[in-house]
């Protein structure tokens, strides 16, 4: 498949499977236009880039279906300009679609083969403000928090309190939280005050286990 259809194939996806399921902020539409996905999966997987569900990255892991990566990033309500901090960064591809937004995605990544492909690509394809590390997620990146946004793409049994911490008053995260490893609920938490957090429900989801010091043990999964 060469690039023109690539290109059409994103924008029927954005069309359809973004702004028809009710993504609304000019901001996310934009980025999702942006990002190629296809350079974010496998060659054999690339035929199945533009269609709205996740797909095998290696490892045991996933690339999130492109609907929720984009529910995920508008319910941080970025409008430019944020540091925004990115846990389980995977493939890439959701941080790709933060550094279209934010001016700084710091992304964490526990699986170092998995690090270093998402920051080749992400290098490949001009994202300069995004920076990928290796590490515990669940314990986020103190050493250059505070954030205005968190995005979790796993699912843990609570929201790690280091991530918690490590957010601007004002600022948002959103995570999948449930007590089972495959079914979750998609939440945001606000930071309200020094000492204050609201939380709300975004609707069920389904993600591979956040696993670390604040998350599921390793083995569990």
């Amino acid at each position: 498949m060469n690039e023109p259809d690539f290109t059409a194939r994103r924008m029927a996806m954005v069309e359809y499977h973004i702004q028809g399921r009710g993504i609304t902020s000019p901001l996310v539409i934009e980025a999702m236009r942006r990002v190629r996905r296809e350079r974010f999966v496998s060659e054999d997987m690339q035929q199945m880039a533009y269609e709205d569900g996740p797909l095998g990255i290696g490892e045991g892991q996933t690339i999130s279906q492109p609907y929720v990566v984009a529910l995920m990033v508008d319910a941080l309500n970025l409008q430019g300009g944020e540091k925004v901090l990115d846990v389980g960064t995977g493939s890439g591809y959701g941080a790709a679609v933060l550094g279209c937004i934010a001016d700084e995605v710091f992304g964490i990544e526990r699986l170092p083969a998995l690090a270093a492909h998402a920051r080749e690509v992400l290098r490949a394809e001009g994202f300069s403000n995004v920076h990928v590390y290796c590490g515990d997620g669940t314990l986020g990146m103190p050493e250059v928090a505070p954030f205005d946004g968190i995005v979790v793409a796993a699912g843990g049994p609570s929201v790690p309190q280091a991530l918690k911490d490590q957010l601007t008053v004002g600022g948002r995260l959103v995570m999948p939280v449930g007590g089972e490893h495959i079914s979750q609920d998609l939440v945001r938490i606000t930071r309200v005050s020094t000492s204050e957090y609201e939380s709300e429900s975004l609707g069920g989801v389904r993600f591979v286990p956040l696993l670390g010091e604040q998350g599921w043990p390793e083995g569990s999964a």
